[in-house]
Parts: structure tokens; C-alpha cells; sequence
């Protein structure tokens, strides 16, 4: 129990604080607003006339929740880009980036400055200028046509950026796009343009957020995912927009009855951050803002003045009192409204699982509480993080029962997210199978649902397969985790109630258990479609390097799609190489390389040596099968009950692929074939064989080339 004394000493020291932060100058002028939601509004910038210097307004929207902040465009009607944060030290604001378009065409204008009015330019020092795109080649101009392109030959090939660095003042300037020789071209669709046009997109980014890589995998999926859906919601680009006052250095500036360093404890600064004029800051010693008066104050005479104003401690007791009840009242508030929150989330996200769900009961047996899930995980604590990939991150739960779970959070809350999520508890609810990771419940209280998983202790396929050792897993078991892994794809594709179609197999998909038995998890892409259906057209979801190249251009989602995915894996298996990765010396992707040895019966020559120790004759059976999985055109793949069988007879005593007609006379083809579709073609190229050179025709070496990561 507290005693008068020790009440006494924290009503004095409570006090100290308070009177020092009472002490401490506005930052905004008299009567003006500093406060938009939670982001302050320091002068010279405001929101009425009389508030702000010219060309420092900006409009807080309060039909935001919470209300947002955007800096006036100087230009055009209606607001400029939003403002989340403001920095009176470095003269900087960071805002969402305003130099973010489409380019449509050969040629775009791109603007670094709002206007020629405004104060504000986007840092050279603080951003980079990313283009994302491919098939191109960029050349960027200064606008006046007096100078050199200062960005001579930049190449996208394939989904890319260009990166070029920009000069310190550069207030616009042009980006010229021309074809670039062989290579595949991203063309927008025919609803965003009257005959096919170069498709990319300019931004001007955060350096800091740029090294991100989750953020440039984001940005270049967006482009992706946007002429097929032209209405989704803008992707939040940060950049960082330097300022300056007066177009004057400081010189001239002091002298003119607008100067804008007004506390007498400031001092004045050419700018040096490519805008026009000067800058302001406190002398050394002093902190606060510099362009108001008295703006700049010593921390000590603070520190004094609540000293002073502390000693009364019996005012301190009844402040103390009345502070923690006004604690109080605002905690009440804000659990009311988190409560209310978590009602809404649950309503909405339980109407989403309904839709989707062919039993209504799964809904209410599978719902796990926030609390309880928070409570399994030490409220989400970092050292809970199992992994994570593009559909969010993975906790260690131990719930009331003892009993061990993995939970799926997202990262993001956009409504692709929410469906993501929602799907995979729609499809893993229907799927029972011994392969393929069960999810026993969801969290439908957050914004996007959490997932909760059986916990599988060891580890991805992935990482056991791409160690640092010579010695990786043996190949007895990677051929019982492939025949595992092909018998849960032949249950989802053909026994489930609805067909499945995974759409993104790879070996950083496939969970591993104590005993190394496969589980197939992350079924945020996948797709169910109606037994009578043979396929769907959708927009291209999965991993550079694993995707079917007929899915990737014609955006037809079948079956055969996982089927070739599968193919990539068992190259994988075979090669111990990873599939995103292009072969260092012939440049092509591991797929096309693998194929072309083993045309040419040098299979051999890139089989994982524990492999070709191992293994065996079986090598050469299981590569035959991958070849058949990997064929281009989706109808003449096999399908994944086929390969499972093929894959369980390998595994039995007497090796039933030996005898298989159709395994036999695919060995035979193999020697005798090339990756091009006519008959005469295929003469042609085994004549140059001599000349160790071999054709591709230009369909396939795109489809080849869909497969390499951009």
C-alpha cells in the first residue's frame, strides 16, 4: 500500500515532467492547428491562411480514420500527395510519392517538382528513381535538350527495375522507351490502351524503404496484378520532398522583411537539398522550431522553470489523482473500442468464411479468440517467428492445452490479403489428407483473419535440400517426399470435393516433420475449381522460376499448371540448384539448361553428385518423368495421379517404370527431340548440332525465359 509520502514524491516528480512539457513552445502559431489525427503540423506549415508561409498549406481530411495529411499541390485543384511525417531538422517531409504513373507508349514527362511555384522537390540525396517494367530499354533525358542523358542504357528485361541516380536539382525530365532485341515485352491489355503499348510504371522511392526487399517484391507484384485489376488500391510508395524558403541565400534573405528564421537562438542555412533558398535550425544547445519567435529554448531553463513549479506537492497529489483517472477513463475507451473492433472484424470476416464454406458448421468449430491466440504467442513476440513469405509471417503457439501450433499473421491489411486468408481456410477446412498441413481454426477478430496450423518442427524441403554441406537429404528420401508430395496434389486435384489447384508448389512450400514426411502448406493462391470445369482465367499468381509458362502468358489456370510446377521441383531434387536462379555460365534458366543436357544425354553432367552416387538408373527414370511434366503446352503433361503412381512404383522392390511403354518410348524421344514444335525445324537443328549450337524458336524460348526471376 502506497503511503502520503510516496504519493507525495510522484506527485513531485510527475509534476517536473509536466511543467516541463508545459513549458515547452507550440509549435504552430497562435490559434492554428498542430495536430492532424496523430501527425504534428509544425509552422511554417498549417492548414488556414495566416497559419503558413506560401506554399507551405496542407489539408488534414478528417473523413479519414484517423484523419490523414496532404501537402497543397500548388497546381491543380484538389489535394497533393499525403504527408506522414514532417521533419523541421532536415528541411524534409515523407510523402507518398507523387512521381507514380503508368507509362503508355514510347515517352513519359516526369515532374519532380509539384510546381514552379511550390518550394517543395523531391530529394536526390533521400530517393532513388525506380522503373519497373520489361522487354525495354531506357534511356532518361534532361528536359532542357542542352545535356547528355545522364541514364544511358538501362535494360528491363522481363518483370524489372532500372535504378539510375539523379542529379542534385533536376526538376524534370524525359524517359524514352525503346524494344530491346529477343526479349519478351509486357504489353498492357487492350482495355488500357487502343493497340499494344509498352506497359511500366516511374516512382520516385525512399531509399530506406527501397532496400526493403518485401517492398520491391510488392511494388513489382502490383505492377503486375494491375491491368488485370485496374480498380485495385493504390500501392503507398513513400518518398521524401526537400524544402526551402525564399529562393534567397541567406545573405539576401536576412535582409528582406520576410525572413523566415525567427527565433533569436537560430541560425540560417543555404540549402544544399537541391531546393531553391535557405533553411532554418536551432543553434547548437537549443531545440524547438526556429521560424517561430522564441521557437528555440534552452532545455535547462525547462528543467529549472519545473522545478520550481513542482514543489507544491499538495497540488501535485490532487493533479496526480486526477491524471490517473483521467488514465483510467481513457483506457475504459479504448477497450470499449477495441471490443467493438473485434465485433465488426468477427461480423464481416465470419460473412466472408460463410460465403465461401460448403458447411456452415466449420465456421463456428474452427474460432479461435484473439485473447487466446495472443496468450499462445507472448502477444506475437519476435522470438515466436517460425518464417514468413508473401502472405504473411508464422508464430510458435503454445496454446491453453499445452498443445503446440504454428500461426499465420499478415504483414499487410489490404483486401487481398483478407481474401487470401479467407481462401485458405475455405480450402483447407474441405482437405483431409496425411500430406498436406491441417488447420485446425482461424481468428476472424483482426482486420485479416489469423490462420492456426499443426506445427511442423522441421523445418521447409528447401532448407534441408540447399545446405552449405557437400551432403544434402539422401536420395531415397527425396524420392519418397516427391511421391508424397505428388499423392497430395493427385488427392487435391481429383479427390477433394472441388478440384484444387495449389498455384505456387515449390520446395519452400513443402514442411518437413520429425520423420520427414512431407506436408504441403501455404494455400493462400490456390484455386478451387467445380469438378466440371477444366480450368480458370485468372490473373498470374505464384514463383519466378516454379510457374507454368502457358499459365504466365495466356493467364489459363489448370490442373497441368501445378503439374509443371511439380516438374520444376523434381529438377530440383535431381540438381540440388535452386530454380529462381539463372545458370551462371549459359544465362538461361535451370529448367531450359536441365532439358537441353538432357536432350543430349548429358544427364549426368548436372545431377547433384550424392545423387548420381545414390540413386542409381532411378535418376534417369525420374528425370524422364520431369521432362514429361515440364513439356510446354499444358495438355500433353500427365497428370499428377499418373505421376503419382509412377513415383510410388519407383520406390517399390521391383521397379514398375521399367517395363512402362510410355516411359520407355519418352526416353527414346528425348535423344531425338529439341525444344521447337515443327518437324522441319527439328531437321534444321540437328544439323547445326555439329556446331554445338541449338535453335530455339521465339514462343519457347519466352515460355523459357517466364521461368527466370526479374
Amino acid at each position: 500500500m502506497r503511503t502520503p509520502a510516496l504519493v507525495a514524491v510522484a506527485a513531485v516528480l510527475f509534476l517536473t515532467d509536466g511543467i516541463t512539457a508545459a513549458s515547452s513552445p507550440s509549435i504552430a502559431l497562435p490559434g492554428c492547428t498542430s495536430k492532424c489525427g496523430a501527425m504534428d503540423i509544425p509552422y511554417p506549415f498549417g492548414t488556414t491562411p495566416g497559419c503558413y508561409r506560401p506554399g507551405f498549406m496542407v489539408t488534414c481530411n478528417e473523413t479519414y480514420r484517423p484523419p490523414k495529411l496532404f501537402l497543397d499541390n500548388g497546381a491543380s485543384p484538389g489535394p497533393g500527395p499525403e504527408v506522414v511525417d514532417i521533419s523541421l531538422a532536415n528541411s524534409t517531409v515523407r510523402v507518398e510519392s507523387w512521381v507514380s504513373h503508368f507509362i503508355v507508349g514510347n515517352m513519359s514527362h516526369v515532374q519532380l517538382a509539384m510546381s514552379r511555384s511550390s518550394p517543395f522537390v523531391l530529394s536526390a540525396k533521400a530517393n532513388s528513381l525506380v522503373i519497373v517494367g520489361c522487354g525495354f530499354r531506357v534511356v532518361v533525358d534532361i528536359v532542357d535538350g542542352t545535356g547528355e542523358p545522364f541514364l544511358p542504357d538501362v535494360v528491363c528485361n522481363g518483370i524489372g527495375c532500372c535504378q539510375p541516380s539523379i542529379p542534385v536539382g533536376l526538376l524534370s525530365f524525359l524517359i524514352n522507351l525503346s524494344p530491346l532485341d529477343g526479349a519478351s515485352r509486357c504489353l498492357i491489355t487492350p482495355s488500357l490502351a487502343p493497340e499494344p503499348a509498352f506497359n511500366a510504371s516511374v516512382h520516385m522511392v525512399e531509399q530506406e524503404w527501397w532496400t526493403d526487399g518485401s517492398n520491391v517484391y510488392g511494388l513489382q507484384q502490383y505492377f503486375i496484378d494491375l491491368p488485370s485489376y485496374p480498380d485495385m488500391s493504390p500501392f503507398f510508395v513513400p518518398a521524401i520532398a526537400a524544402w526551402a524558403l525564399g529562393r534567397f541565400p541567406c545573405e539576401e534573405a536576412a535582409q528582406r522583411p520576410d525572413f523566415g528564421c525567427r527565433s533569436k537562438n537560430s541560425m540560417c542555412l543555404n540549402s544544399t537539398n537541391g531546393a531553391d533558398g535557405y533553411v532554418c535550425q536551432c543553434s547548437e544547445g537549443y531545440h524547438g522550431n526556429p521560424y517561430m519567435t522564441n521557437g528555440c529554448q534552452s532545455g535547462r531553463g525547462r528543467l529549472a522553470a519545473g522545478i520550481i513549479f513542482s514543489i507544491g506537492v499538495g497540488s501535485g497529489i490532487i493533479i496526480l489523482l486526477l491524471v490517473l483517472a483521467v488514465i483510467f477513463a481513457t483506457k475504459k475507451v479504448k477497450d470499449q473500442k477495441a471490443k467493438r473492433m473485434k465485433e465488426y472484424f468477427f461480423k464481416q470476416n465470419r460473412g466472408l468464411l460463410l460465403q465461401q464454406l460448403v458447411d456452415r458448421d466449420i465456421a463456428e468449430r474452427m474460432i479461435f479468440s484473439l485473447e487466446e491466440l495472443e496468450k499462445a504467442t507472448n502477444k506475437f513476440d519476435g522470438a515466436r517467428i517460425l518464417g514468413g513469405g508473401g502472405h504473411g509471417t508464422v508464430y510458435k503457439g503454445i496454446l491453453s492445452d499445452q498443445h503446440v501450433v504454428a500461426i499465420k499473421k499478415s504483414k499487410t491489411a489490404i483486401k487481398r490479403e483478407i481474401d487470401e486468408f479467407i481462401n485458405e481456410v475455405a480450402i483447407l477446412s474441405q482437405i483431409n489428407h496425411r500430406n498436406v498441413v491441417k488447420l485446425f481454426g482461424c481468428c476472424l477478430e483482426t482486420e485479416v483473419p489469423l490462420l492456426v496450423y499443426e506445427f511442423i518442427s522441421n523445418g521447409t524441403l528447401y532448407a534441408h535440400l540447399h545446405t552449405d554441406g557437400p551432403q544434402s537429404l539422401s536420395w531415397k528420401d527425396r524420392l519418397r517426399i516427391a511421391s508424397e508430395v505428388a499423392s497430395s496434389l493427385a488427392y487435391l486435384h481429383s479427390a477433394a470435393l472441388i478440384s484444387v489447384i495449389h498455384r505456387d508448389v515449390k520446395t519452400s512450400n513443402i514442411l518437413l516433420d520429425d520423420r520427414l514426411t512431407a506436408k504441403v502448406s501455404d494455400f493462400g493462391a490456390s484455386r478451387g475449381i467445380a469438378i466440371d470445369q477444366s480450368g480458370v482465367t485468372t490473373a498470374i499468381q505464384g514463383t519466378y522460376g516454379y510457374l507454368d509458362p502457358e499459365y504466365y502468358y495466356a493467364g489459363r489456370l489448370t490442373e497441368k499448371s501445378d503439374v509443371y510446377s511439380f516438374g520444376v521441383m523434381l529438377v530440383e531434387l535431381l540438381t540440388r540448384k535452386k530454380p529462381t536462379a539463372s545458370m551462371p555460365s549459359e544465362g538461361v534458366s535451370l529448367v531450359a539448361h536441365f532439358m537441353f543436357l538432357l536432350n543430349k544425354d548429358r544427364l549426368g553432367e548436372i545431377l547433384d553428385a550424392q545423387v548420381s552416387e545414390e540413386a542409381g538408373d532411378e535418376a534417369s527414370e525420374v528425370a524422364a518423368m520431369a521432362a514429361m511434366c515440364l513439356r510446354m503446352k499444358g495438355e500433353d503433361r500427365p497428370t499428377m495421379r499418373y505421376v503419382e503412381t509412377k513415383l510410388h512404383g519407383l520406390q517399390s522392390v521391383e521397379n514398375t517404370t521399367q517395363g512402362d511403354p510410355e516411359m520407355q518410348e519418352y526416353r527414346v524421344k528425348l535423344r531425338h527431340t529439341t525444344f521447337q514444335r515443327r518437324s522441319d525445324d527439328a531437321a534444321d537443328a540437328d544439323k547445326e548440332g555439329q556446331s554445338n549450337s541449338r535453335r530455339y524458336s521465339l514462343e519457347e524460348a519466352m515460355l523459357q525465359s517466364a521461368s527466370l526471376r526479374r
